[in-house]
């Protein structure tokens, strides 16, 4: 299977297999610089050659857990196996970032059905809303995740300079929960809250009224309707997803975001990922993977940033004994703040004053946030249980990774 590239709504290059297990992508032959798939193949005449697999790019947004196993049941038949250039044929056309794909005689066709985000919201359909927005929008949805998720586009206009109505691609993200995770979605939108507080970026974030989903807005949409572009640090780190749980916060994620970020905002942003850094220790959050961090660009040759803040959620609420994702100082032990005060200072983050302040800041928001989830554990009893083993998550980060007086049990 041959498949057809695109960046930015324009033609780039052809991706097909290389021998019996890898793959092989090559320009076309007028390709311009800005036709560049990612940060880290820039156009060439000579292919990009990969010996297993994808290239981390191609492979970045392909769905995981229930949503591939869905693809899979529905297409499997039909195409007689079901691989990831299969998956990719299938969702290629509505991603997350500016690379789409086609078929090689295919021309581009980016449109996706519309689909009220209110009534998700107010959970106003009967039956189970999963099944239903799986059944429509499963392949439309090109976003890497175990859990479930899907892309869809809202039908009502937005505020600001584009309108919903004249955007033909997703427009936002559905997140639910497994029952293996119960309130996974209340638990990422106090995540979120907090992570709102510290002065981090995060997107558009609403909770459903029964709780079951959190509805994102996606960070990647540009006012004119056209997507900007995205990297995990897999990708700047030349690593599929398999290995994104391989590599340090200091090497695998600060430095690598520096050797791409641009340099204007290179100060401002290794303090903001310094500071998510720090929150991710203090909520407990086990899964903060290479995959969920990213750089973002309007396009190739434009200011290259840091994401705004996604998947973001307590898993020592499930997984007690959960530990870092990546290593800290050669251990994924939980750091104290005095490992957090030295990462942050050593590397030129910021003064002893300043990285003290980010830890400062971050434990005021936890404080924050705390009292709003003892408010939602009173409104909703059902969230009772994980709501309290947050607040003890959050309470062992405070006292041990923040050094702050007291917890929030």
């Amino acid at each position: 299977m041959t498949i057809k590239v695109w960046t930015g709504g324009a033609e780039a290059g052809l991706l097909g297999p290389l021998g019996p297990r890898g793959s092989a992508f090559a320009y076309a032959a007028n390709g311009t610089p800005e036709r560049a798939v990612s940060l880290t193949m820039p156009v060439r005449l000579a292919s990009w050659d990969v010996q297993y697999g994808l290239a981390p790019i191609f492979e970045m947004n392909l769905p995981e857990g229930a949503l591939r196993e869905r693809l899979r049941l529905a297409f499997a038949k039909a195409t007689g196996g079901f691989d990831d250039f299969d998956l990719l044929s299938i969702v290629g056309r509505s991603q997350i970032g500016r690379l789409r794909y086609t078929g090689v005689e295919d021309d581009l066709d980016e449109t996706v059905p519309f689909q009220s985000v209110d009534e998700i919201l107010s959970s106003r359909r009967s039956g189970d809303l999963f099944a239903y927005l799986l059944a429509q929008f499963g392949k439309f949805s090109g976003v890497s995740g175990v859990q479930p998720k899907l892309l869809v586009r809202d039908e009502s206009a937005i505020a600001g300079p584009a309108n919903r109505s004249s955007i033909r691609g997703a427009t936002h993200i559905v997140k639910f929960w497994e029952p293996d995770y119960p309130e996974l979605a209340a638990n990422e939108y106090f995540c979120l809250r907090a992570a709102r507080r510290c002065g981090l970026e995060v997107p558009r974030f609403q909770l459903t009224e029964d709780g079951r989903a959190l509805v994102i807005d996606r960070f990647d949409l540009r006012a004119d309707g056209g997507y900007r572009g995205f990297e995990d640090l897999c990708v700047l780190n030349a690593r599929g997803a398999a290995d994104k749980y391989r590599g340090s916060y200091e090497s695998s994620v600060l430095k690598r975001f520096r050797d791409f970020a641009s340099g204007d905002v290179i100060a401002w942003d290794s303090e903001r990922l310094f500071t998510l850094i720090v929150l991710n220790s203090a909520i407990r959050n086990g899964d903060a993977h290479l995959k969920n961090f990213g750089v973002v660009y309007d396009d190739i040759n434009s200011t290259v940033s840091l994401a705004p803040v996604y998947d973001l959620v307590t898993t020592t609420a499930y997984i007690p004994a959960d530990a870092m994702a990546l290593t800290l100082d050669g251990t994924t032990r939980w750091p104290d703040a005095k490992r957090l005060r030295t990462f942050g200072e050593s590397r030129g983050v910021g003064s002893p004053a300043a990285v003290q302040t980010m830890l400062e800041r971050v434990g005021d928001a936890l404080a924050e946030t705390a009292a709003e989830i003892r408010v939602h554990m009173a409104e909703r009893p059902v969230f009772a249980e994980i709501g309290d083993r947050m607040l003890q998550a959050w309470s062992a980060g405070a006292i041990e990774s923040l050094a702050s007086v007291g917890g929030f049990t």
